[in-house]
């Protein structure tokens, strides 16, 4: 299951693109779906793309909101869960 998790924009390149973090966590994003991404602007990221902008305190409700949940399924499986899954290397597919 995929969800969209609230990351926060570090960098904007000209091709259109851009990096977000969370959690010490870098990903690439399309940004082509926001209008006038700004470095320090928190995007709603789902599958590569940042599909909304989102102001800060809706953002760190939706993270508070993902950390208790990740923290119950921790307590229920035993299992580490983390909000955004680190990237694959290339070639490393599941």
């Amino acid at each position: 299951m995929c969800l969209a998790v609230p990351m926060q924009l570090v960098a904007v390149e000209e091709n259109g693109m851009g990096v977000v973090e969370q959690d010490g966590i870098r990903f690439g994003v399309g940004l082509m779906l926001v209008e006038s991404p700004a470095i320090g602007d928190y995007l709603l990221v789902h599958a590569g793309y940042a599909i909304e902008k989102l102001d800060t305190a809706e953002a760190d409700a939706r993270l508070a909101l993902f950390r208790s949940l990740a923290e119950i399924a921790r307590q229920e499986t035993g299992a580490e869960v983390t909000l955004v899954a680190p990237p694959r290397p290339p070639g490393k597919d599941p």
